[in-house]
């Protein structure tokens, strides 16, 4: 399929999408779209040109000759029932990323977790080496300002996901798998199901190319049974010193200089180090967001699995020893609430103090039991103060009028993958 001229994309404010619409934008497609609020994406798309409709009303530019969805829309969204109406062809968005990345040598970073930082980590490494990698990454990186880094049509630094067999759009020479932990369970029934999908990435790699992953790991070794491809074991490599805080992100820094290394054998190692030894990290990724008003340190933190969780409470320790550490969880999926609520609370139970906001729905209705007031009750009988409140703006309200939690000996993390950031934005500004 030839890639038309004027594309919409429905949903363009999501992590990937935003960064797709500027990959087409820089291909010279007339891009725009529609997403159901302002956000940092939609607002940065603004600023580059890209038009941004808010709320979904039901309304295709005049013209458009493909529509592009995201995930978190559904069929029956007014916008694609409309493009159904117009007799228009619609993809989902890793369907166009395989689109645009296939004529290229394309690198994909797939795991349950790290796979934004690593990719923004072997970005950053090609980019310095002046390799000119055209790059989708999973946030906003510091280290240039966006989540999409324009290059060449011949090499692709891509952010893939498991999720709905997405992976599997994507044809990589190159495949990063960081870690395989059971996730996304309205798909996939088990951890058999969820490897199975990364073991047909795996084999579809080609000989002549190469898997980066750690093929000692037992969740990861039965996936690598019968590929063709060269396996690279990660944890080898040496990587010195990093910005970024705790072990997990020193192994997504070693997945990186693997990959980068697979790609081009003649790279300068020590180069490589040193970019990794500079690199700032990623919007809401253990990002410091400042100081409430009476002192207390305030970080934002995107995890939303029971282990990105521990690593990152774990981590904030290590760092702040001293701190009384306070975490603000939004909960992500009432599926994934549901089958990994014993996990979420050990998890959150290592904190000294949990403040839940509800559910965040997404693309889910809720399922009767499973609630934020059921996973703070399991926090609390593992010993850790935890409360449910009914809504974010209750949860502002919270920290704002708590001088105890406000105080300097605290440390406030906002945590999760929904809204949860704007109250560290809220509790900050100022």
């Amino acid at each position: 399929m030839d890639i038309p001229e004027k594309i919409y994309m429905v949903g363009i404010g999501g992590i990937g999408m935003s960064a797709l619409a500027q990959l087409l934008q820089h291909r010279g497609k007339k891009v725009s779209g529609s997403d159901r609020e302002e956000s940092p994406t939609t607002m940065m798309l603004e600023k580059k040109g890209i038009r941004v409709a808010l709320g979904h009303g039901g309304e295709i530019p005049e013209g458009t000759e493909l529509v592009v969805y995201s995930d978190a829309v559904n069929a029956d969204n007014p916008e694609r029932v409309r493009a159904r109406e117009m007799g228009l062809k619609q993809i989902s968005y890793f369907e166009m990323l395989g689109l645009v990345s296939k004529r290229g040598l394309t690198i994909a970073v797939a795991g349950t977790h790290g796979k934004t930082t690593t990719t923004g980590m072997l970005t950053s490494i090609l980019h310095a080496a002046g390799k000119n990698p055209t790059a989708v990454v999973g946030s906003i990186v510091k280290d240039f300002g966006s989540n999409f880094l324009p290059g060449s049509d011949e090499l692709f630094v891509i952010e893939a996901c498991e999720y709905r067999d997405h992976l599997l759009e994507l044809k990589p020479e190159i495949l990063v798998i960081t870690n395989i932990e059971l996730d996304h369970t309205d798909f996939f029934p088990s951890l058999a199901a969820l490897q199975n999908t990364f073991r047909a990435a795996a084999e579809r790699v080609p000989a002549s190319g190469t898997i980066v992953t750690n093929p000692s790991h037992p969740n990861i070794s039965p996936v690598l049974s019968h590929v063709r491809a060269n396996v690279v074991d990660y944890t080898q490599e040496a990587v010195g010193h990093l910005q970024l805080i705790g072990e997990f992100n020193r192994e997504n820094a070693r997945a990186a200089l693997a990959a980068a290394l697979a790609a081009f054998p003649d790279l300068s190692q020590e180069a490589a180090v040193h970019t990794l030894s500079e690199f700032k990290g990623s919007w809401r990724r253990f990002e410091y967001k400042g100081e409430t008003q009476s002192g207390a340190l305030v970080y934002d933190d995107y995890a939303h699995h029971p282990t990105a969780v521990a690593k990152t409470i774990e981590a904030a320790r290590q760092k702040y020893p001293d701190k009384r550490i306070i975490v603000a969880f939004h909960p992500h999926l009432y599926s994934r609430t549901r089958d990994l609520i014993d996990d979420f609370a050990k998890a959150l139970s290592t904190a000294d103090e949990v403040v839940l906001a509800p559910i965040y729905a997404a693309r889910e209705q809720p399922i009767e039991g499973v609630t934020s007031e059921a996973l703070a009750e399991k926090i609390s009988t593992l010993g850790t103060s935890a409360r449910a409140l009914p809504s974010l703006h209750d949860v502002y309200l919270y920290f704002a009028t708590s001088y105890k939690l406000q105080a300097t000996s605290s440390l406030i993390i906002t945590m999760g993958a929904g809204d949860i950031y704007k109250i560290a934005e809220q509790m900050t500004d100022g």
